[in-house]
């Protein structure tokens, strides 16, 4: 564990490890992007170029698809405060094992957003549409949740009109990437009107799953508490450097 200021921890471990030891009932919004499984020697394109579709071994499932995803739900249940909420990014490969699960568990699903990306990468088999989005799944820990949602605000940003469940933006940045290079890598923007919506200042945010440190960035930037977990030793480095960064960028 390390303590990066007053208000951001991070982890090098598994998620697994670190998500029993977490207090029952003590977080406010879980946001992560957990593996989507998609590592199975197919081809994608990269920069213009044929590539590899494997992005490692962390990509590659050592248990059940399921199961994996049951767990970490599981546990995200029980973390989560009476009124919390989590949002998780998935794409048609992924999302519908969770959007189950979530109803099997009783998370009551608040919104399907779509994420439509304006520069997608071509579809090279040219025997299906382009994929162009990717979903995420907004739930409350119960149908009996009052969770939060900054309404007025959403409103404000979307010029006094309420705000729909379709995002445009561009994929990642070259500036976003400054610190290393993370396969899934979202952009902030979409990070940050996330953690906008859906807590309070001086709340309590995790992402399990965190990456280049997408989430915990937004959290620096907007006041708010956050835990990261990051298996990967390469992912954890570019996201303590980067997340460094802000926070000097931020105080100094």
């Amino acid at each position: 564990m390390e303590k990066l200021d007053k208000k951001t921890v991070i982890f090098n471990q598994d998620a697994f490890t670190v998500l029993p030891k977490i207090k029952s009932d003590s977080i406010d919004l879980i946001v992560t992007d957990p593996p989507y499984f998609l590592s199975n020697d197919g081809i994608t394109c990269k920069s213009g170029k044929v590539s590899s579709v494997n992005k490692g071994d962390w990509d590659k499932a050592k248990i059940p698809v399921e199961t994996f995803y049951f767990e970490f739900l599981k546990e995200s249940k029980r973390i989560l405060k009476p009124n919390g909420s989590i949002w998780v990014f998935g794409t048609m490969h992924n999302i519908y094992y969770i959007g189950y699960l979530m109803n099997k568990l009783k998370f009551k699903i608040l919104n399907n957003i779509t994420w439509q990306k304006t520069n997608p990468a071509p579809n090279l088999s040219c025997r299906m549409f382009t994929h162009s989005t990717e979903t995420i799944l907004w739930a409350k820990k119960s149908s009996k949740s009052k969770h939060y949602f900054n309404y007025e605000l959403m409103k404000e940003l979307n010029n006094g009109k309420q705000m729909k469940d379709v995002r445009t933006t561009s994929t990642v940045s070259k500036k976003e990437k400054r610190f290393g290079y993370h396969p899934t890598q979202k952009p902030i923007s979409i990070i940050e009107r996330i953690v906008l919506a859906s807590s309070a200042e001086n709340d309590l945010v995790l992402d399990c799953f965190m990456g280049s440190g997408t989430t915990l960035e937004a959290c620096i930037k907007l006041d708010r508490r956050a835990i990261g977990i990051e298996k990967e030793k390469e992912f954890y480095d570019i996201a303590k450097n980067r997340l460094i960064f802000t926070i000097n960028n931020k105080y100094n």
